[in-house]
């Protein structure tokens, strides 16, 4: 039988400066409620910006 994925959902991240959603990462439901926020690298700037959790996927 297959374990159970446990509290970890996948999570998109977008971009606060250009709006695109270039990330795609998992978090654990039960110790982090509330939003991510993190600084990652924008391809399209060129440079660190800071990306915001935007939706839940499947």
């Amino acid at each position: 039988m297959a374990k159970k994925k446990g509290n970890r959902i996948l999570i998109a991240l977008e971009c606060t400066e250009s709006g695109k959603r270039s990330y795609v990462t998992q978090k654990n439901k039960t110790n982090t409620t509330d939003k991510l926020q993190i600084m990652k690298y924008n391809p399209l700037l060129k440079k660190h910006t800071l990306h915001k959790e935007i939706q839940r996927l499947k």
